[in-house]
């Protein structure tokens, strides 16, 4: 085993490194991941096991005969955890940290630990299904559970079983999430023990309702402004909504409304943050607001798990989300706004205690919530499988029911794709060649 390096930290990013909760969990992480192949991970956004997790491993000399790989559901996750770890590392960016993410590859032949999106994984999977170049795959927001996430559990685990089977160097597979429905996940990898990391949370409070709200985006609205004239404008505000468009006419709606405050209100720095925003955009939303502004953040569900904004007090919660959905009527896939799970639920009013107490106004009546979907159905079983049949094809997989999914597709659902599709064809015939 190699011998881990001296720390090459400054003073001051090795103490905000320690001040994480997982820090204390350090050396005993270390001594279980050494002898596991695969491993579950619980720990609450903001643990800090994103950013520690690959650097202890890679510190401590597991997975250093390859490259440690830690998959995002979101290019802004990828991008901003790179960043970060190789701030973390005092090197420069691409170098012995990097990222890949789609038309964007900032890696190098010296990278060791690299951030991507689930989907270029799967992509490299197709023309490498044993996944050669890595001797660790960390699989983060697994609670996602997107059909990029769920069909790359099988292909990772597939990859595990294989190099195992043919000799080669063994792939460890670490599963990580921020949710605590683990049963499921530790079952899929043949058992593979659960690690619980303790998370940073402080106490919240939660109001709802007291009747059901017509017009979720104009109670958003009076919420946004009712705390802003309360409360000290040191204390940033987070607004969940479902998608590009409301979200920028809310953006200007506050904007206009905030020129016309009484004096005394604090200025208001109103950003947006959804996942086709340019990355330079997404990045204001890290950046503090200037001194006597309050910032107020409107997104859509990106920011209830990938990314930890810090500044948070309140959090406004719609309850509404927009989910891909087959609609078996017009055989087409949309988009359609829906209540979040009671699991989203939790998530979004997380936000708002990572650093300090927080309050989180849920525009919903208790009872409304309580009808709310325990846990939000996995991709795999509302969405249209077409897409997945042609990846599946391209990696030699012969038909996509038979590949091992976690959550079966259902039979009765959404539709695998066509015999007689031309695309289909091609990818058989190039698979056979």
């Amino acid at each position: 085993m190699e011998t881990p390096d001296p720390s090459p930290y400054p003073e001051a990013v090795e103490q905000q490194r320690r001040s994480l909760p997982i820090f204390q969990a350090r050396g005993q992480l270390l001594a279980q991941l050494r002898n596991l192949d695969s491993a579950i991970l619980i720990g609450e956004t903001g643990s800090g096991k994103t950013t520690q997790i690959p650097q202890y491993l890679y510190e401590g000399g597991i997975g250093r005969q390859a490259v440690i790989a830690v998959t995002q559901p979101r290019r802004v996750a990828a991008i901003s955890l790179a960043t970060r770890v190789s701030d973390e590392k005092r090197t420069e960016l691409g170098k012995l940290v990097g990222y890949t993410v789609r038309f964007d590859d900032v890696t190098s032949d010296n990278t060791k630990i690299k951030f991507l999106t689930d989907g270029m994984l799967l992509r490299e999977a197709i023309s490498d299904s044993l996944l050669r170049k890595y001797s660790c795959v960390i699989l983060d927001e697994a609670h996602e559970r997107t059909i990029h996430t769920d069909v790359l559990f099988g292909v990772v685990k597939a990859a595990q079983r294989r190099r195992k089977e043919l000799g080669k160097l063994p792939l460890k597979v670490i599963v990580m999430s921020a949710t605590m429905d683990v049963d499921l996940f530790s079952q899929y990898f043949n058992g593979a023990p659960v690690l619980y990391l303790e998370g940073r949370q402080h106490p919240i409070q939660i109001f709802y309702t007291k009747q059901p709200q017509q017009d979720y985006l104009h109670a958003a609205l009076v919420s946004v402004f009712q705390i802003h004239q309360e409360a000290p404008c040191s204390q940033d505000i987070l607004v969940f909504l479902t998608g590009q468009e409301e979200i920028e006419a809310m953006s200007r709606t506050c904007r206009d409304i905030a020129k016309h405050l009484p004096d005394g209100c604090p200025s208001m720095l109103v950003l947006p943050l959804y996942a086709s925003l340019p990355y330079a955009q997404q990045l204001r939303v890290f950046q503090g607001a200037p001194k006597g502004c309050r910032k107020v953040i409107i997104a859509t569900n990106i920011a209830e798990t990938s990314i930890t904004i810090t500044g948070i007090k309140y959090v406004v919660d719609t309850g509404m989300v927009k989910a891909k959905k087959y609609n078996p009527d017009s055989g087409l896939e949309v988009l359609a706004v829906q209540r979040v799970s009671k699991t989203q639920a939790w998530q979004r009013t997380g936000r708002a205690g990572r650093e300090d107490s927080g309050v989180c106004y849920r525009l919903y009546t208790e009872d409304e919530f309580e009808k709310f979907d325990k846990m939000t159905v996995p991709e795999i079983q509302r969405c249209n499988l077409a897409s997945v049949m042609l990846q599946l094809l391209a990696m030699r997989v012969p038909d996509v029911l038979t590949f091992d999914f976690m959550s079966k597709p259902s039979p009765g659902g959404p539709p695998h794709g066509t015999s007689s599709s031309p695309a289909r064809d091609q990818i058989r015939a190039a698979a056979k060649s």
